[in-house]
């Protein structure tokens, strides 16, 4: 079943952040261990990440850096910052009480 986007662009940040709180990686692995981790359920296309990340970067979420790799190319890989493990937090407690208030509606007894 496909996901409704709008349910989705809800959660970005936090799953990109997420994913940095693992450690420094650079855009496509990051569309590529987002889609891993959820089975493929959660996709993410280069123009939605990059302006998503551009937006962590100037709010000072994240941080970037530029790396050679074995092709001799230069890759930009982002890391978390401090405010943007603050954010992750914030973030995962909001998601939380989101997610049991759904639970409680959906799941609760006596609903016909």
């Amino acid at each position: 079943m496909k996901i409704n986007k709008e349910l989705i662009k809800g959660s970005t940040t936090m799953f990109i952040l997420k994913l940095l709180s693992r450690g420094d990686m650079y855009g496509y692995q990051m569309i590529r261990e987002l889609e891993e981790q959820s089975d493929n359920t959660f996709t993410l296309k280069e123009g939605t990440l990059y302006p998503i990340l551009n937006l962590l970067e100037s709010d000072g979420m994240i941080e970037s850096y530029w790396e050679d790799t074995e092709s001799a190319r230069k890759r930009k890989y982002y890391k978390i910052t401090n405010n943007g493990k603050k954010l992750l937090a914030e973030k995962e407690k909001e998601w939380e009480i989101y997610s049991n208030a759904v639970n409680k509606v959906i799941g609760g007894a006596g609903l016909a």
